[in-house]
Formats: C-alpha cells, structure tokens, sequence
C-alpha cells in the first residue's frame, strides 16, 4: 500500500469514527431527553418566600412535577438583586434539573442599573416560557394619612425627604417603579432596599416603611383585610381582584406603566428536547381553568409564551428598560 493510500485510508476511518460518535451522540442525548426527568428537579427563585415570584414558581411546581412523574423543589436564593440565584443557575448542568423561575425586574432591569459589570447575562439562559404577567400596585401602610395618589404627592411635597418605600432590591423593578415616581410626581422620597417582596411585606404590614410597589399576589390579601391601602395600578387597566383601585392614569400618571412577568429559564445549551418537554407541560398547565382562575384572584394574569416568543419579549424588553433607566438616570444604590 501506497502512502498516498494509507493516507486517505487513515482519513476514512477517521471520518467513520467521527460519524459513528456524532450518531451515538445524538442517539444518547435522544434517550435522556425521553427519561427525562429521572430525578427530581429544582426550580430556582431569586427572592426570598412571600412574593410573586415565589408565589409563581409554587404554583408551578406542584402540576409540573404531576405531569413531569417527578418532584419540582422550589429553592429560594434571595439577595444579590437576583444575581445569586441566576449564578446557581448558569453554573449548574445543562440537563434540565436546575431550572431559574425569574423576575423580569432581574432579567431585564438589573443588568441595565448595575454600576459594575454582572457576572451573569441574559444570554447565560435558554428560555422555557413565561408563566405570569401582573402589573405593579401601589400600596401604603393603612396608618398612612393618605388615600389617594394625589394626597400621597401632596404628603410627599409637604414632608419631602420623610416618605420611605421599600423594593425587592436595589435596581428592582419597584426601585425603578418609585424613580419613576418621584420624577412623575415632583417628589422625593427614601429607597429602603431589602431581599425580596416577602421582607419588604412583612416590614409595610409593621409600619417599618411607608409604602412599596410591588405585583399584587402577596398584597391582594392584606388590601381585602384592611391591612394595607391600594393607591393605584401601574397598569392599563383595572384588576378584577382589585376593582375600586384606580389606575395610573386614571390617578394622572398616565406615564407610571410597569408591568412584571416571570418566566421559566435553563441553563444555556440544556437539549432542546428537555425544554420542548417542559414547555409543553408548562403551556397545558397555564391554560387549566384552575391555574388561570388562582392568578386572577392574586391580580395576576396566566400569560404562556413558547421559548421563541420568550426570547423575543425579552430582547425588546432589556432594549425597553435599558431606555427607561438612562433616561430616567435611576443607579442602584
């Protein structure tokens, strides 16, 4: 045998060999994707409990694990203004099994008010789908001597400086939502940043800050018992869980609009089989008339998008805020 044969010799079994790895590549990643999941999976949530995200990811995880034959584990990593739960996220395995239930305030917002570069980006994850969109309610602390938005501001103008509202975090969605407000309004008040809505809740219902923004599941109960007073929706509309509350516009802020979603996320590169299996139970639970009705009555909205449809939102939605922050000149703290 020539040199010039055993060469081409030595290249075709080469090329044999590479084919038969890429098939029994494709072969394995086609047999986990269909166990999957042996195992149970962990749904990661970047607030502490008590907020919509948290809120979201439960009422998830109970009908996923259903159709999925595994447990869902909600694992709450509050802090970093999100950044802790989405770097357990992007360094886990892209398998499936350590899934991020994210806050569009962290996804979209944060990377465009943080002072220093993150660690983490946007295109650290594939998206699964949306779950939830709820609009921001303003609420107070019911010892407020306010009961409307217009006597808010003018209580603000009488005592500037004095007014405290609390956000899930610095550079948060309700960080940026009271920016916005005091720009709107003419007003200045104090940011009071804590880890998640739960926190912040807990210190509004003990008369420890004056009033948040914030999704309102968490909130919807304490407006009902008296506990807390709802000024207004940051929204385009009405809630039905929250009918006499008027929104922004209607309370002369027709700019005030902010609205929330949270979504399902992977790690990059997780088999596109795996996410398509997940997306499709996520769509099927999103549209029972159970699931639906249960975010309404939180004054939330059950609003599926395929990971496509994800992808898009969220790139005009990090082009959206990244606008609003600059010209709104709103930093973290």
């Amino acid at each position: 045998m020539t040199n010039q044969q055993q060469h081409r010799r030595t290249l075709a079994l080469a090329a044999a060999a590479f084919t038969a790895a890429a098939a029994f590549s494709g072969l394995a990643q086609a047999q986990g994707a269909g166990s999957y999941p042996s195992r149970p999976v962990t749904l990661v949530v970047p607030t502490a409990t008590g907020g919509t995200t948290d809120f979201s990811a439960r009422m998830l995880a109970q009908p996923l694990g259903t159709a999925l034959g595994q447990s869902v584990v909600v694992d709450n990593k509050g802090g970093g203004n999100g950044s802790i739960a989405a770097m357990q996220v992007k360094r886990a395995e892209a398998d499936g099994y350590t899934l991020l239930m994210q806050y569009s305030g962290y996804h979209v917002i944060t990377p465009a008010v943080s002072k220093t570069p993150l660690q983490w980006d946007a295109k650290d994850f594939q998206p699964v789908a949306n779950v939830i969109s709820a609009p921001q309610v303003i609420v107070v602390r019911a010892s407020l001597p306010v009961k409307t938005m217009a006597e808010l501001i003018a209580y603000a103008k009488a005592n500037p400086g004095k007014l405290n509202y609390a956000s899930s975090g610095n550079g948060s969605l309700q960080h940026v939502t009271g920016a916005m407000l005091e720009q709107q309004a003419g007003i200045d008040m104090m940011h009071v940043p804590y880890k998640g809505t739960g926190p912040a809740l807990q210190d509004l219902l003990g008369n420890q800050v004056d009033l948040t923004f914030g999704t309102p599941p968490p909130f919807v109960p304490h407006i009902q018992s008296g506990k807390l007073r709802a000024l207004a929706v940051t929204g385009k509309k009405r809630l039905p869980s929250l009918p006499d509350v008027p929104t922004t516009t209607e309370a002369g802020l027709p700019k005030l609009d902010a609205t929330s979603w949270f979504a399902v996320f992977a790690p990059v590169k997780t088999p596109k089989p795996i996410i398509d299996k997940l997306t499709a139970e996520i769509a099927k639970i999103t549209a029972t008339p159970a699931f639906k009705q249960k975010a309404l009555e939180l004054g939330a909205e059950a609003d599926y998008m395929n990971p496509q449809q994800l992808a898009d939102f969220t790139k005009a939605e990090l082009t959206r805020w990244a606008q609003v922050v600059k010209t709104s000149k709103i930093e973290a703290d």
